[in-house]
């Protein structure tokens, strides 16, 4: 338990981290991934480069500082960190590597007139209470999925038995574990990690599972991304047969179980996880608008499947819209952006539904606003990003 005073010292550097706390961050990721190699698998270099990862980690610490009295405040933002976390399997070993370099770049970086012992000795405090809360809550997730049916605890070998090309720029890969047992089953929205070994160094990618995972096997739809590391290399030398080690479903962006009208809207490479949602939303009787934007119909993926379900079930209604029209891929709904006007007349005319909404970062702000002025309770619109999380303003 922090005291009054620590407390009160981290909150007065708040001002400090407002105005600086990317160039802290930055410094601070500078120096652990150069000189704590055994953790550089768990950051996405993309991440680094373009500053997402220490942009987003800024705003994490500047959200624990100003909430350091109520950290019931800061909502959902620990439990996605926790389940980042857990599908990355970050472990007791590695807080104090973060703990150490996030202290030598706050002496660093501020300098000793206003990184005073009192100053040190209150952050010091701060995140060995922040490492204890997020070590306590992934142990019992680890434990909880160890214990489950199919179950398991860290990495495990599974073998890619099936490759689809969904679109131009789409690929889906089915697993199956290597030892023919039982898995976990995911929630629809879930993502899954994995350890990939290139050029002798591991790496490691969360990826939505894309799928239900009642067939027994885990799929995942990646797009390739230019210069993405990963996705290039699973386009162009993972084949069947392939082993790959797979760590347990994780992820708090979920399908909640209700009766209102339910509205997925996905932008690209988006639809992933909205695809084993209206799988499992479609087994009951609750109306769905599925919404997808895609460049063109060319990188469309699921386009066949979502047309034949909703041929199938009267209560779904799927729109799409393309930002151009190449001239050979059936046509969409819509040319042009998702406009507000656009998406109002698509929604359920009831605006007291659930959406949920994925995609790139300029889209998902504008459906964010979009939906908010269209009516719908804020508390119903949930999202997740693919990447580190930003704010959507």
């Amino acid at each position: 338990m922090l005291s009054v005073q620590d407390r009160a010292i981290v909150k007065s550097t708040v001002p400090l981290l407002e105005s600086g706390g990317e160039a802290l961050i930055t410094h601070f990721y500078r120096m652990m991934l150069s000189e704590y190699p055994e953790v550089r698998p768990l950051f996405n270099q993309a991440h680094q480069t373009s500053g997402d990862q220490p942009r987003a980690l800024a705003n994490g610490v500047l959200m624990y500082a100003r909430h350091i009295d109520q950290l019931d405040q800061l909502g959902d933002l620990v439990a996605k960190i926790i389940n980042k976390h857990v599908a990355l399997q970050i472990l007791p070993e590695h807080y104090p590597i973060v703990g150490n370099c996030l202290l030598r770049a706050i002496s660093e970086v501020l300098g000793s007139e206003i990184a005073t012992p009192e100053v040190m000795s209150a952050w010091g405090a701060a995140y060995g209470q922040l490492a204890d809360i997020l070590i306590g809550a992934e142990a019992a997730i680890y434990d909880e999925k160890a214990q489950a049916p199919g179950g398991w605890r860290g990495a495990r070998p599974f073998t890619l038995v099936k490759r689809v090309e969904e679109s131009s720029e789409i690929i889906s890969f089915y697993f199956e574990p290597v030892d023919k047992g039982p898995i976990l089953a995911a929630e629809p929205g879930q993502y899954i990690g994995m350890k990939v070994l290139l050029d002798g160094e591991e790496v490691r990618r969360n990826y939505s599972l894309s799928a239900l995972s009642d067939a027994g096997q885990y799929r995942i739809s990646v797009k390739r991304e230019d210069g993405g590391r990963v996705s290039n290399y699973l386009h162009d030398q993972f084949q069947v047969g392939a082993t790959i080690d797979l760590f347990p479903p994780s992820g708090e962006f979920t399908l909640v179980a209700s009766d209102k009208p339910l509205v997925l809207i996905s932008g690209g490479v988006g639809i992933t996880p909205t695809l084993p949602m209206l799988e499992a939303a479609l087994a009951t009787e609750r109306p769905v608008h599925f919404i997808h934007c895609a460049r063109n119909g060319g990188v469309h993926a699921f386009r066949d499947w979502v047309d034949a379900l909703a041929e199938r079930h009267p209560q779904l209604q799927r729109f799409y819209c393309y930002a151009e029209d190449d001239g050979v891929s059936p046509a969409a709904d819509k040319v042009g952006m998702l406009s507000q006007e656009q998406l109002a007349a698509w929604l359920p005319e009831q605006r007291d539904l659930d959406a949920y909404f994925l995609g790139p970062k300029g889209f998902m702000a504008a459906m964010k606003r979009h939906l908010k002025a269209l009516g719908v309770p804020e508390k119903q619109s949930r999202y997740e990003f693919f990447g580190p999380a930003a704010a959507l303003e």
